[in-house]
């Protein structure tokens, strides 16, 4: 897939150059045939190109036209809520956790992603992410590993620790992120989030305990 969006990157650059280049000549009557002219506007294309490549690295790469041929991966930008469903027992009653409620906030731009998990109880960074994308395969994923720091007043029974996830990403019917996670402490579980908006929130929404995902039969 990388591949086939790298020639198509390059194929389209040649293309804008060659317009750039066409309205250039038109509109300075410039005669390509001598080799200062058709030189001479070699700065100017080149200025057209990087144009054009810094308003699609900030913006154009977002539009629908550009996925799949130009644009691997999909925007993911915004807040999903959901739950965390784990496999962690009580030591004390032998007790399974309950859904704990979990926000996940992604910041993606055109070259690099950030994903920033909020629970009641502790915060998660990512510090290496990448997508994992096979269009033959049908293949759609984000994959990153975290650093997860619970509040200081739970520190007697929750330590700092490291994981994994990796989310299947499901854009029809609706956007969902359906994964799993596993950490350092030997604890595994589901994760499962719904698309929520496009605003980066900073903790949980007050609603997020009545939401869909809570119930159990839609892990699968």
């Amino acid at each position: 897939m990388n591949n086939v969006t790298l020639k198509s990157s390059v194929y389209l650059l040649v293309f804008i150059s060659a317009i750039a280049w066409t309205v250039l000549t038109y509109l300075g009557n410039s005669d390509i045939s001598d080799y200062k002219d058709f030189f001479g506007l070699i700065p100017k294309v080149v200025s057209i190109d990087l144009l054009v490549i810094f308003i699609f690295v900030k913006w154009g790469w977002k539009l629908k036209i550009f996925r799949g041929w130009l644009v691997p991966f999909p925007n993911l930008n915004g807040s999903w809520v959901g739950h965390i469903y784990s496999d962690w027992r009580n030591p004390k009653t032998g007790l399974a956790t309950p859904p704990i409620p979990v926000l996940l906030t992604i910041k993606q731009s055109f070259f690099q992603i950030s994903c920033v998990m909020h629970t009641e109880e502790m915060n998660s960074y990512s510090y290496t992410e990448g997508f994992l994308i096979n269009t033959d395969r049908q293949e759609k994923n984000l994959a990153y590993s975290y650093s997860s720091k619970p509040r200081l007043n739970l520190s007697n029974r929750s330590s700092p620790h490291d994981g994994t996830a990796v989310f299947k990403i499901i854009e029809t019917p609706e956007k969902k992120l359906v994964g799993r996670y596993w950490t350092e402490r030997e604890t595994k579980g589901e994760i499962i989030f719904e698309y929520r908006t496009k605003d980066l929130l900073e903790e949980l929404p007050s609603d997020l305990s009545d939401h869909p995902v809570t119930e159990i039969k839609n892990r699968r």
